[in-house]
């Protein structure tokens, strides 16, 4: 246990404490002054006057470049935090490739990161081909660097590492293939997250010794690559401070676990000047990219009145852009009830039971969200029939599905990830006409297997089968998804049996997505039994259109 003082002696308590002080005191400014328009900055407001634009609910299907720094090493997430915690494996790998947290931080990542084979056109080729109708792409993270020319914020990628505007040019490319563009926003945790850095080893040879971000002053960089540049306008200041005394590694990562890896989202107290920084980069953000879709990595909306000011000032902006109609998405995650009609609730690598009644979304990863060299090498990522058949599940109880596709500190993705997203493409360009512009039906679908519902569910869900279909509908005609090909080609429908109550209308047609052919079948009190062509059989999902008087 600690035997000296914290020379900044807040922790997570004396925050929580405190926080009913912050309600409305962020001195920000609103949007309100920023434009006069129907959103004003409180949730009233917000789930009053917010409707899901149609083109997020037509969509269905996204895919997101969860790129920065961070993916360098290829040692997958939260590296940035991580390489200061000794004895985690990351931080063993940094000491091992760079050196030493106190001598090598991880703001000499922001450098090495070049993206020297990032061509952003070819992969918004190959992820339209894919299906994809929204591109999103990271715009900062909890390591507190922006992937865009930042106004407010001097440690960008303009100025440090690719020396480019990533989010511009990723914005240009996607809205050249006709996609919506979104960008993610993580960075309201860098305050507490990224406080590892003030950290120092507790144990070994090099114990006692402060890491890099508790040392370094803006005049330490003169005559080094990061002259003018301020190491703690990156690390965000001594927020929550390791204390001294610390004899082992296990008691200082449990002081982290209890005081800085906590994940809520009141802004910090001792440093309005954050949640200022904050405001002020994301309104930029905005104002400057003009995105379709903002997701927020939050709990409900970031930093108390900060993100409401943020989210009224974004929606009015979008009235203005687009001539009075709203066209903007928020994401945001574990909303109240009675909070989600004022943005759009994201469910983080998880599903729900059953239809929603308002538009939602999954986000998820093929392997890890930063780059994992280890996924690649033991080919571990989700095969592609697992994300059509999540895309599926989804998109049938009134979802969308984000996809992240890991990208290399170069810029390129590896040629598993290619070979999966090619997958994807081939079976959505069949199959698509019953995922785009769909809507859910009256009944989710029907099969024998467990569906988790949550966030951070999909672990917890067993293998979708050939015997679960899912169901969707669009322009009066039903579509009928199977998770494989039935045993003896014979695709069953029990929901759509003869008397069935949620089926009563008749039906005239069968035919297979993709195939203006009919289908031979038979409707029957135990259900309908349609006969597929042999030409789909071994395809992950095989969809079937259904016409019929009053079945859709």
């Amino acid at each position: 246990m600690p035997v000296k003082s914290n020379p900044i002696p807040w922790t997570r308590r004396s925050f929580l404490s405190a926080a009913a002080a912050s309600a409305g005191a962020t001195g920000l400014p609103t949007a309100a002054h920023a434009a006069a328009a129907p959103f004003q900055p409180n949730w009233d407001s917000l789930v009053d006057g917010y409707r899901t634009p149609e083109w997020f609910r037509d969509a269905k299907f996204g895919i997101w470049a969860h790129w920065s720094a961070q993916c360098v090493p290829e040692m997958g997430d939260w590296y940035a935090r991580h390489m200061y915690i000794q004895g985690n494996w990351q931080y063993e790998h940094h000491l091992k490739t760079y050196g030493h947290p106190a001598d090598v931080g991880f703001m000499e990542m922001n450098n090495r990161w070049k993206a020297e084979n990032w061509d952003p056109e070819a992969l918004l080729d190959l992820y339209a081909k894919a299906g994809a109708k929204y591109f999103v792409a990271l715009a900062n993270h909890h390591d507190n660097f922006d992937n865009y020319d930042s106004k407010y914020h001097a440690w960008n990628s303009v100025r440090v590492g690719p020396k480019r505007d990533l989010i511009g040019i990723w914005a240009k490319a996607a809205r050249a293939r006709g996609l919506r563009f979104g960008v993610s926003n993580h960075s309201a945790h860098a305050w507490h997250w990224f406080q590892t850095a003030y950290g120092y080893d507790a144990e070994g040879p090099r114990a006692g010794q402060r890491y890099d971000a508790f040392r370094l002053t803006k005049a330490d960089g003169k005559g080094k690559w990061w002259e003018g540049l301020d190491p703690q306008d990156l690390y965000t200041g001594r927020n929550i401070v390791m204390p001294e005394g610390f004899r082992t590694a296990r008691a200082a990562n449990a002081w982290h676990d209890e005081n800085t890896r906590y994940w809520d989202e009141k802004p910090p107290l001792q440093n309005p000047a954050f949640t200022r920084q904050w405001f002020l980069r994301c309104r930029d953000l905005i104002d400057s990219y003009r995105p379709d879709l903002v997701y927020f990595d939050n709990s409900g909306l970031p930093l108390g009145q900060a993100g409401l000011d943020i989210t009224a000032h974004y929606y009015n902006a979008s009235m203005a852009w687009h001539g009075g109609r709203l066209e903007a998405v928020v994401n945001a995650k574990q909303l109240p009830a009675e909070r989600r009609p004022g943005i759009v609730e994201d469910v983080e690598r998880g599903f729900r039971e059953g239809i929603e009644p308002l538009p939602w979304q999954t986000d998820t990863c093929l392997g890890d969200w930063h780059y994992n060299r280890g996924i690649f090498n033991n080919h571990g990522y989700k095969p592609a029939s697992t994300v059509i058949h999540r895309l599926c599940d989804i998109v049938s109880k009134n979802g969308n599905l984000l996809l992240s596709v890991p990208v290399r500190g170069d810029g390129s993705i590896d040629a598993d990830e290619r070979k999966i997203v090619e997958d994807i493409g081939a079976w959505m360009a069949r199959n698509g006409e019953a995922i785009h512009g769909t809507r859910p039906w009256r009944v989710y679908g029907e099969g024998p297997t467990r569906v988790a519902g949550g966030m951070f569910s999909e672990g917890n869900s067993q293998p979708l089968t050939a015997e679960d279909i899912r169901f969707t509908r669009k322009g009066g005609a039903l579509y009928a998804i199977a998770m494989g090909w039935p045993k003896d080609g014979l695709l069953r429908i029990q929901t759509l049996a003869e008397d069935s109550n949620v089926a009563p209308g008749s039906i005239d047609r069968v035919e297979a997505v993709g195939s203006s052919d009919a289908l031979p079948f038979k409707r029957t009190r135990r259900g309908l039994e349609v006969k597929l062509p042999e030409g789909l059989a071994g395809a992950p999902a095989v969809t079937v259109k259904i016409s019929g008087a009053g079945v859709a």
